[in-house]
């Protein structure tokens, strides 16, 4: 390669780093959703003051977001651009890794440095913030790409990289990491009997055992009791699963209309292999008709996981893989530019559609049909969060409103000389006093915490209130009063409670008297 090429390679790589941290930006700091934005912001928090998921805290998602945001804190200090920039992280990882996979497939450098450019804008821009799903989601599509090139190239490091892919996906959530991963086992048992001469796949596997092995053993060090994990992060979310699985009703517009242009991205490539099939004469080369199934068989793995996530949907992204997927096909097939012109036009339409809806209107975090205009600067809370438009939807007509009451609230936990923590969505109080004290619970809502009925709500109920005794906690902060609810059910006596209201938003709760009845 000459220097001049290598140049313009390294511009575009710029241009697209630029592009993902810059869409990022843009969004992560226009407008919240309290229980999603500020989750990680208090669990990265948790981890740099050395407390630890499973062992200190019950959770039911992935401690990766837990431990990067961590990272990011200590290296840039605890602060919203600090947070972003770790969403912004990930966007840059998803993007270079899309280009860099359309260009090893044989994607001319312009059209797979348009598809990155478009999955830099629809990936994590329509968070902002590090989220769960989108990790999830993101490093299980990361996976795949260099899973499809390891059934391509047949080279080790693309089966290391997909089978660690897959392990960092999984312990940020469960799913779609296990789903993926299963239908990886599938395919590659099926290569197996199929003898192969190289046996290279089989780095996949010694990845992906040395990945759970690295985080078992940092589990150790950190003294993190495996049985904890088993039950928060195992046991209890299939409890859940089942429920949303045959509680869920699939319909035309869930499973069809919804999806409509990742449907209509991937069709190009089932009419061709459909056409193939009828003439029995699929692919020349069996390798190319695998990189085909299997492609065509994750995207929907995706879509089914998004269906029963029930989460505001996040996988537009996909739809510039898929295009790039297409082009590839169709200029190998056929090379003819005019099909090219129209898939890019499609990609143009829909990630002008998915910008203004998920990034300009912040459908993801409820914020749609409000006027993002309204929102007041975060510094006025505190200056860690200098930068950021708050507006929440609950408060969306007069956000000053709100943040006055965490302002009051803020300065009475300040105060507060005793040991408290905090039970609300705006989880971002803690790090903003410095609070040394930790609630020892993720999440404080419905799904998190188990239900009276369920099996585990004895450990899960034990485990919380030890962990509040531990810390010898005086006072419970309840910020938004539904929380109320969900922190009583912990306790066998409500009656034990001494509240205090301090404003619309806040009750202050002593639990002196409700730890030995309750333990």
């Amino acid at each position: 390669m000459n220097k001049k090429k290598l140049f313009h390679f390294d511009y575009l790589i710029f241009l697209i780093i630029i592009n993902s941290i810059v869409f990022t930006f843009y969004t992560g700091f226009r407008g919240v959703y309290p229980i999603d934005s500020f989750i990680i912001f208090d669990s990265g928090f948790k981890v740099l003051n050395g407390i630890h998921p499973f062992k200190d805290y019950w959770t039911i998602t992935g401690p990766l977001l837990d431990y990067l945001q961590s990272i990011f804190f200590y290296l840039f200090d605890v602060n919203w651009f600090s947070y972003v920039l770790h969403a912004g992280f990930i966007n840059c990882l998803v993007s270079l890794s899309l280009f860099y996979f359309l260009l090893k497939i044989g994607v001319e450098k312009k059209y797979s440095f348009f598809y990155a450019l478009s999955i830099s804008i629809l990936a994590y821009p329509s968070a902002g913030t590090p989220f769960v799903d989108h990790h999830a989601v993101l490093l299980t599509f990361i996976a795949l790409l260099f899973f499809l090139l390891g059934i391509k190239k047949d080279k080790k490091v693309f089966w290391i990289l997909s089978g660690f892919f897959l392990v960092f996906s999984f312990f940020s959530k469960q799913v779609p990491s296990a789903y993926v991963g299963i239908f990886f086992t599938v395919i590659l048992i099926f290569k197996h009997f199929l003898k192969n001469k190289t046996k290279n796949y089989f780095y996949f596997f010694y990845s992906g055992i040395t990945g759970v092995f690295l985080f078992l053993g940092f589990f150790f060090i950190n003294g993190i009791p495996l049985e904890n994990f088993i039950i928060q992060y195992i046991l209890y979310p299939l409890t859940i699963g089942e429920n949303r699985v045959e509680s869920y009703v699939y319909n035309l517009k869930n499973t069809i209309l919804d999806f409509k242009f990742i449907y209509i991205s991937i069709l190009p490539l089932i009419i061709i292999f459909l056409n193939k099939s009828l003439k029995k004469n699929i692919f020349n080369n069996k390798d190319e008709l695998l990189f085909l199934v299997i492609f065509i068989i994750s995207v929907l793995i995706f879509i089914y996981n998004q269906t029963i996530t029930k989460n505001q949907i996040l996988i537009f992204f996909l739809i510039p893989f898929c295009l790039g997927v297409s082009h590839y096909i169709l200029m190998k097939k056929f090379n003819k530019n005019q099909t090219i012109y129209l898939l890019l036009i499609l990609l143009v339409i829909t990630t002008s559609k998915y910008h203004f809806r998920y990034n300009e209107n912040k459908k993801f975090m409820e914020l749609e049909n409000i006027n993002l205009s309204g929102a007041v600067d975060a510094k006025l809370l505190d200056k860690k969060l200098s930068g950021l438009k708050w507006i929440t939807k609950k408060y969306f007509n007069n956000p000053q409103f709100e943040i006055n009451k965490l302002i009051e609230i803020k300065k009475i936990m300040t105060n507060d000389k005793n040991n408290k923590i905090l039970v609300s969505d705006h989880q971002v109080l803690p790090a903003l006093i410095d609070n040394k004290n930790f609630a020892p619970n993720k999440w404080f809502d419905p799904l998190s915490i188990p239900g009276k009925k369920n099996k585990y709500f004895q450990t899960y109920q034990n485990f919380f209130l030890l962990k509040l005794k531990e810390q010898n906690i005086v006072n419970v902060y309840v910020v938004e009063r539904d929380k109320l609810e969900i922190f009583q059910t912990i306790f066998i006596d409500h009656q034990c409670f001494k509240k205090n209201v301090i404003n619309e938003m806040g009750i202050m709760l002593n639990i002196t008297n409700c730890l030995n009845k309750s333990l």
